[in-house]
């Protein structure tokens, strides 16, 4: 198992906060829109503890629309600059080349890319080149068009088996290993009881040696599951999904709350520890 992503050790798990700098994220969508709004959550998220700050300028949310890739430049690399320039480690939340380039550029660490770098013809090569760690995410179709009857043959065996073939893209590369990272892809293009059984079945990618990132905050599989429409309502689902991921050995939480997230962490941590 690769003990360490991006510089951070993976003995605990890490932490990623969200930055949704766009007006139609599904659960926070207005929020951190503006640079000054945006910067703020920021800063409060490296408050709360957070590792790694994810900031993404176009919604991958079901049913979105794509947005211009000048949109999301504006949308999102003033941010990374000024959050990398206060300490921060930053991600780039993006599926395009050329934004991944100008946000490491401006000073983002991480690549975390929802078509696990097969939505731009140059997405592997600008991987390849930068050295910069990588996420490799899931995704069944697009997300104006995913969660129209999503249909797998098995949807762990089916994700993890399309995974594993980007793992071996990358490596043909000239990616290491060592920088990448996996995300199952927790409600992009899946039923709620595709992602139950995602969740039920994380341990099969301990057989790839590679930290997984688990993306499931308020998400609205925990929605449809507790009966809770208000997707800022859904902590206590998020937590106790984070919590379960973790105990099935992900390294990585990608999460909205993360003060609360970090203070359930902490307890689980202590009682795993007791003696």
């Amino acid at each position: 198992m690769t003990t360490t992503f991006a510089g951070f050790a993976l003995d605990r798990p890490v932490i990623m906060g969200i930055i949704n700098a766009t007006p139609d994220s599904f659960s926070d969508g207005g929020d951190a829109f503006s640079f000054e709004d945006a910067v703020a959550r920021g800063l409060k998220l490296m408050n709360d503890g957070a590792d790694i700050i994810d900031v993404g300028g176009e919604s991958t949310r079901p049913g979105a629309d794509p947005v211009s890739i000048e949109e999301e430049l504006h949308r999102t690399i003033p941010v990374i600059s000024r959050l990398s320039q206060a300490g921060a480690c930053v991600s780039i939340d993006t599926r395009h080349a050329l934004v991944m380039e100008e946000a490491l550029a401006a000073g983002a660490e991480i690549i975390n890319d929802v078509t696990a770098l097969s939505g731009d013809r140059r997405s592997m090569d600008v991987a390849a080149n930068t050295g910069a760690p990588i996420v490799l995410m899931h995704m069944k179709g697009q997300p104006g068009t995913m969660q129209s009857a999503p249909i797998y043959e098995d949807v762990a065996k089916d994700v993890f088996g399309y995974l594993t073939a980007r793992v071996h893209a990358c490596e043909a590369a000239g990616i290491e290993r060592s920088r990448l990272a996996l995300d199952p892809g927790i409600g992009f293009g899946k039923t709620v009881d595709h992602n139950l059984f995602i969740l039920k079945t994380l341990k099969m990618y301990d057989r790839l040696g590679l930290p997984v990132m688990l993306g499931v905050s308020r998400k609205s599989f925990i929605g449809k599951v507790a009966g809770e429409a208000d997707a800022k309502k859904r902590l206590a689902g998020s937590v106790a999904a984070a919590l379960w991921g973790v105990s099935q050995g992900a390294k990585i939480l990608r999460v909205h709350d993360v003060a609360e997230t970090k203070q359930a962490l902490g307890v689980w941590a202590a009682i795993e520890a007791a003696r």
